[in-house]
Parts: C-alpha cells; sequence; structure tokens
C-alpha cells in the first residue's frame, strides 16, 4: 500500500473501532487535543493491535479525508478485501432462506454504506456489486455503514447477467425491483432469494431484467414517484427479515 491510496482510510468513531477489531488497520491517527471516552478505547485497540498511533491537527485530518466528519480519527488500512461469489454462497449455503443482494450500477457511496448497514442487521449473506460503473468500497461507504462493511461480505463482479446465471444454477430465485410487481407484503420469501437493486437513476438494466423470476414493488400512496435506492433495499430486506421470525 502506497500513501497516494487516499481511499485506503477510514474514518470516524464506529468504523476505526470495527477496522481495528477486525485486524485492517495499519497505522491511527487521532487530533492532538481530543479527549474522552473514545479516545481511550481507540488508544487501547490500537495498543492492543499494535498498531502505531500518530496525534496529528484537526486541520491535517479534514484534509486526509478531503473535509468528510472524521469525528478526530482517520485509520489507514488494507486495502479492501472483496471476497468472491463461492465464499459468498459457501456463507449462505449455512442459511435457511438466505437473502443475496445485487447492486446493479449504484453510484452513491452514501447508498452503499446505508445498504451494509441495513444488510447487516438483517443478516444478508452477502452482497454483489459489478466492477465498472458503480461505486466499491471507499472510506464514505465505511463511515456511512457505521463497521458493517467489516461484517457483510462483498463480491465485486466482472459480469452480473453471468452471475445470475450462477444464482439460478444454485437454485435461487431472482427478484427484482420495480414500480409494477408485486406488492412486497405478498412477496413469497421462502427458499434462496437473489434480490436485485437498480441504479438510483435509471433502476434495474434491460439486460438483467429478461433474468428476473418476479419483480417487487414497494406499495406507495403519496406524490413521489420512487424511494432511494437504499430505503427501497431495506424495506425489502426487512421484509425477508420478518419472513424468517
Amino acid at each position: 500500500m502506497t500513501e497516494k491510496q487516499a481511499n485506503d482510510v477510514v474514518y470516524g468513531v464506529h468504523a476505526t473501532i470495527e477496522a481495528l477489531e477486525a485486524n485492517t488497520g495499519n497505522k491511527l491517527y487521532i487530533q492532538n487535543d481530543l479527549r474522552g471516552k473514545n479516545v481511550d478505547k481507540i488508544k487501547a485497540l490500537a495498543g492492543q493491535k499494535k498498531v502505531a498511533i500518530s496525534w496529528i491537527p484537526k486541520k491535517t485530518l479534514s484534509e486526509m479525508t478531503q473535509g468528510a466528519v472524521h469525528q478526530g480519527f482517520v485509520l489507514r488500512v488494507s486495502q479492501f478485501a472483496y471476497s468472491d461469489l463461492a465464499t459468498i454462497l459457501a456463507k449462505a449455503d449455512q442459511e435457511e432462506n438466505p437473502l443475496i443482494l445485487i447492486l446493479d450500477g449504484l453510484t452513491d457511496p452514501h447508498n452503499l454504506g446505508s445498504i451494509l448497514r441495513t444488510a447487516d442487521a438483517t443478516g444478508v449473506a452477502g452482497i454483489i456489486i459489478p466492477k465498472h460503473r458503480a461505486v466499491g468500497v471507499t472510506p464514505v461507504v465505511a463511515k456511512t455503514s457505521t463497521g458493517a462493511v467489516e461484517h457483510v461480505p462483498i463480491a465485486r463482479v466482472t459480469n452480473l447477467s453471468q452471475t445470475l446465471d450462477n444464482l439460478k444454477a444454485e437454485n435461487y430465485w431472482i427478484f427484482g425491483t420495480d414500480m409494477d410487481g408485486t406488492p412486497s407484503h405478498k412477496w413469497n420469501t421462502a427458499g434462496k432469494i437473489a434480490l436485485i437493486i437498480g441504479n438510483e437513476g435509471k433502476g434495474i438494466s434491460a439486460n438483467l431484467k429478461k433474468q428476473v423470476d418476479e419483480m417487487i414493488t414497494v406499495p406507495m400512496t403519496g406524490h413521489v414517484q420512487s424511494l432511494n435506492a437504499s430505503v427501497a433495499a431495506a424495506v425489502l430486506m426487512y421484509e425477508v427479515f420478518r419472513n424468517k421470525l
């Protein structure tokens, strides 16, 4: 890892703690005038994990995070270790009625971070994202996920269409999100499920729609035409989770 790789940092209290606990931290930077229980906790954890600490001014931390809210903590980490599809499928096979999310071209890191946070809360087996024309795991994603990025496996694939074929071969039902579809409260979530969440503006790409077994819609009564991608994903993740309880 080189110092130039600005993406190889996480920041904020929760993301820093989770990354340290996951043993991915290399160097910790703490705001030099910061005091309190978070400082004591993170400092002790860094010591336990043998991660060196530098005390630096707030201005320098802000430069490292391009002005983001860092709460006085920046951790330089190893490059994010993506999973592969086989690992996610193996994890899913240990569960009853597993859910895998496929994110088709999401570009907003806040959406990905929020989806990760809900995925962790609802026991999603893994998330699959495309390598191209989509957001990957960035410091903003890690911060927004409040550490969930360390607990939900993420696979990055070259071809989503081929990945859907692989999932079908493993007896997964492929569901998509659309304005016209089965209302989410009538969705049969039994069995192995792969749920596609489309791009924030364009939705699911036309070629993937052809591979979908059933479209699911979140009923709406207001004037807004669609929900934010992370909100729609959350509603549907909780629908699957609710049916497991």
